[in-house]
């Protein structure tokens, strides 16, 4: 892996691995502007957390590594699973019933373009 990648990692993002990974799936490879504009228009609900990751991951690559927002690709998108968060929801007869909220963790690296076939 070359030295110009900005890296972004959200934990514990309240949203299950699987409608997670359906939105990251379409944005994997593209550009910045253009996985912007796809995730804005999506009509998911993961689309909005993964959007701020990517803004984020682009601000980073912006100042702490000097690279242009307009160069830049998502070389690497992936969603982990989380930890699970457990309640009990009480039932008749005194019995209970466990509710199990899922959570993720997103990653999200940007590459620059320009310096990607400079060190090739």
């Amino acid at each position: 892996t070359s030295g110009a990648e900005a890296k972004d990692l959200a934990q514990h993002i309240r949203m299950s691995v699987f409608k997670a990974r359906r939105v990251i799936d379409q944005i994997r490879g593209r550009s910045y502007e253009e996985a912007l504009t796809t995730l804005e228009l999506m009509p998911y609900r993961a689309s909005y957390p993964i959007l701020k990751l990517v803004y984020s991951a682009a601000a980073n690559a912006s100042h702490n590594m000097c690279l242009i927002k307009a160069d830049s690709f998502i070389s690497k998108a992936e969603v982990n699973g989380g930890t699970i968060k457990k309640k009990l929801r009480p039932r008749a007869r005194g019995r209970n019933f466990p509710i199990k909220n899922s959570t993720c963790h997103i990653t999200i690296v940007l590459k620059d373009r320009a310096k990607l076939f400079i060190n090739e």
